[in-house]
């Protein structure tokens, strides 16, 4: 059984979440604002948050933030009613892994949430990866780089596991978007996004840049020989 946090102060969408997921025999934990959200957030065990951007006490966006910060990598699926392109990145930039506009199909965010959900999973392995300075634990779902943990949520650690696995060799950018979105071609502004946000956990506190972007093409880690 799925657990998931609702964090949506519009009672009426509240309502109809809670009618269809618990047809689904899924368990519902709910908030009304987002000081609310961001406490139970913290202090619970959920497969996935589902957190409105506009909410009272405390905005999706702090909210995101805040999480990520404290080393919470559950993941976020982001709901607005706010349809543009700058809403969309911001959500991204402050940790959110996936983004749906209302009015939206239920079925729809099921199929978002299922996809967050097993990503985030993964396949259980007890092995490690480890390419230069940087250490996988692929049981834990936690990288580091010289033995400081990175602040990943569920997107920029499966990207930064698919460029350890496969360095110092390229992965595309279709490659990537497959993965992560069941999409052969990527969004670019989304993968961007993310791209950006693996970078400044994964170099920019370092002496040295080890993730290079091949224009157009796509992306793999320089390593130290």
């Amino acid at each position: 059984m799925n657990k998931i946090l609702l964090v949506e102060d519009n009672r009426e969408v509240a309502g109809i979440l809670f009618d269809y997921f618990e047809c689904l025999d899924m368990e519902l934990d709910y908030a009304d604002n987002g000081e609310l959200g961001l406490q139970l957030a913290l202090e619970g065990n959920f497969d996935i948050i589902i957190l409105d951007l506009m909410l009272p006490r405390m905005d999706g966006l702090t909210v995101c933030n805040k999480l990520r910060d404290a080393g919470n990598t559950t993941p976020v699926l982001m709901l607005t009613a706010l349809d543009n392109r700058e809403d969309m990145l911001a959500g991204f930039n402050h940790g959110a892994d996936d983004y749906l506009t209302k009015p939206f199909d239920l079925e729809i965010l099921e199929a978002r949430m299922h996809a967050l959900i097993k990503r985030y999973r993964g396949k259980i392995a007890s092995t490690k990866i480890i390419v230069g300075p940087i250490t996988i634990d692929q049981k834990t779902r936690k990288a580091y780089r010289e033995d400081k943990l990175l602040a990943l949520n569920p997107t920029t650690y499966t990207i930064l596991e698919m460029l350890s696995k496969r360095a110092p060799d390229l992965v595309t950018r279709q490659e990537i978007a497959e993965v992560l979105w069941d999409e052969s071609e990527p969004n670019n502004d989304v993968l961007r996004s993310h791209i950006y946000q693996l970078r400044t956990q994964l170099d920019k506190p370092f002496a040295y840049p080890i993730l290079v972007t091949v224009p157009k093409i796509g992306f793999r880690l320089e390593l130290p020989t």
